[in-house]
């Protein structure tokens, strides 16, 4: 589009370099010098047309097929009249729609909306309402979640029904997705967007307290998504297997979109089903492969995992939660061709990785969440906020840098907390070892605090991992009339393996002070998690809360 001539008194503005005038020449030229979301498939595109970005099921699009498609849904967006920075909601699971969904609303200039399809109900419609939103699309499997509460949604204008979960046609007061867009042109729109504009929305899991909505920028993502493919090593050679949900951080803003961003090329699963995650690994070759240790737990328990060729995994990432030393160990010995180990450590509020544990580093510094990443600072901080600097001593893990959040969307308190003393509080404590290098200790919720004494829970999970019959374990403080609160490990034996209580704590007291060894040890067939493989102590702590009453 042909720019109107400079007025006399816009060319002043060359003459100096003041914030006014930089601002406006910004403003003015800024679709050749901007950075945004928006600009990510179409520069993919330009580099690999014809290679395939996405792959679901059997549909498939390549990098020109997926800049088209996501013109199409921005400007159907912008016909629906979403405007910069309004609110666009999605229920649904790893599909196209999805990943068109997000690209859309970000080059429409609106703010995407992922919704944890483990909500259901109420649960929804408050993170619908809390965010304003004005568009909400349903996936026809999830349907059930929502039916009931969508006229509890007031802000919502337009419902949009995607079938690629069933295949079910649409209600009479939904708009097919496909129908709805298809027919918009797939010439990107004309809309000024910043580096600094909002452009995602993530409410938090949820997992300690009521959820929180992070709101993220261009700035903050496309910070992270360069560090994570520099640190993380992607390539535009590399086949990703996306199968934990990308409506979570952790799938779709360190590993989905940055692939993208790098020209890979990207298989899209249902859901984290071990056995079609191995499948998919085989049929596609894939090289790279993100699971939180929950899941690679499940994957190397599943009877056929020694029965499928995964020999092209050559990159193994993890993070979400705390990888157990014996578990990563097993996985470098029985996936021998995967050489390189990264594990990505964060949180939703920053964008969301912060710092990571490089394959030079896996087997030398295990256990370890490594560094800051590329764009980031760390350091960990006492109760006052002064500074940790010496080895041992546990601190609250803060960072600093561009893939910090923008704020929590109508929380004011919340966010100027969290921003305390110009860093961002992550509540999860860490040591520093010898070298600098951080070990995630727990989260402050679960740091047990038994007769007067502090004890990790990691610390002691990571001793009952010794033993080769355990498949998961979590420790958790349970009420005491003793102790206030007693050391409790939740042990899920792996199939078919025998072990009793006295083993357990024979095995601890070898290896523990006194004060740390378990008061109790209960056997249960699995563990509570929400979708990114987190463990949900506090479901732990609320089933178990009378267990010595």
């Amino acid at each position: 589009m042909q720019k109107r001539p400079l007025t006399q008194e816009e060319r002043k503005r060359f003459d100096s370099l003041t914030e006014e005038n930089i601002r406006f020449l910004r403003s003015r030229y800024n679709r050749v010098n901007r950075w945004v979301i928006a600009d990510i498939i179409r520069r993919s595109s330009n580099r690999y047309p014809d290679k395939l970005a996405l792959i679901y099921q059997d549909l498939t699009l390549t990098y020109q097929q997926l800049e088209e498609e996501c013109n199409r849904v921005a400007n159907a967006l912008m016909d629906l009249g979403i405007q910069k920075y309004d609110r666009v909601a999605i229920l649904a699971h790893n599909t196209i729609h999805h990943v068109l969904t997000w690209l859309g609303t970000a080059k429409a200039g609106g703010v995407y909306l992922a919704i944890n399809y483990l909500l259901r109900g109420k649960d929804i419609s408050y993170c619908i309402n809390h965010a304003e939103c004005k568009v909400f699309i349903v996936e026809d499997s999830l349907y059930d979640l929502v039916k009931d509460v969508l006229h509890d949604m007031p802000t919502v204008k337009t419902l949009i029904w995607s079938k690629q979960g069933k295949g079910e046609d649409s209600p009479p007061e939904f708009l097919d997705f496909d129908t709805w867009y298809k027919k918009y042109p797939a010439t990107e729109p004309e809309i000024e967007l910043n580096i600094e504009d909002p452009v995602q929305m993530t409410y938090t899991s949820g997992t300690e307290s009521l959820p929180k909505g992070v709101i993220l920028t261009n700035q903050s993502l496309l910070a992270e998504y360069t560090g994570a493919i520099i640190d993380g090593q992607f390539s535009p050679n590399d086949i990703n297997i996306n199968a934990l949900p990308i409506y979570h951080c952790a799938q779709r803003d360190v590993f989905l979109t940055p692939a993208l961003m790098a020209g890979a090329t990207n298989i899209l699963l249902f859901s984290a089903d071990p056995l079609t995650i191995m499948q998919n690994i085989e049929r596609y070759k894939a090289t790279m492969c993100f699971a939180p240790p929950t899941v690679w737990i499940g994957l190397m328990r599943h009877p056929e995992f020694d029965n499928i060729d995964l020999s092209s995994v050559t990159k193994g990432y993890y993070g979400a939660s705390i990888m157990p030393v014996e578990v990563l160990k097993e996985l470098i010995r029985r996936l021998p061709n995967c050489k390189s180990w990264y594990n990505f450590y964060g949180q939703t509020e920053l964008s969301p990785y912060h710092t990571l544990l490089k394959p030079e580093d896996a087997m030398t510094k295990l256990g370890s969440a490594g560094k800051a990443g590329l764009n980031m600072e760390t350091r960990l901080e006492d109760h006052e906020h002064n500074p940790i600097t010496k080895s041992g001593i546990p601190g609250e893990i803060c960072g600093r840098g561009p893939h910090a959040m923008l704020l929590y969307f109508k929380d004011p308190d919340k966010t100027e907390s969290t921003f305390d003393h110009g860093w961002f509080h992550s509540g999860d404590i860490g040591i520093y070892d010898e070298d600098k290098y951080i070990t995630v200790a727990d989260r402050k919720k679960d740091m047990i605090k038994t007769g007067g004494e502090n004890v990790p829970s990691r610390e002691v999970e990571e001793v009952i991992y010794m033993d080769s019959r355990v498949s998961e374990v979590a420790v958790v403080g349970l009420p005491h009339p003793k102790w206030v609160e007693a050391v409790t490990a939740l042990v899920v034996p792996k199939k078919g393996a025998e072990i009793t209580e006295s083993e357990l704590l024979d095995l601890c007291r070898n290896n523990l002070p006194s004060f740390k060894v378990p008061k109790g040890i209960v056997f249960i067939e699995d563990l509570p998690r929400n979708p990114s493989g987190k463990i949900l102590k506090r479901e732990l702590r609320t089933k178990y809360e009378t267990l010595y009453y």
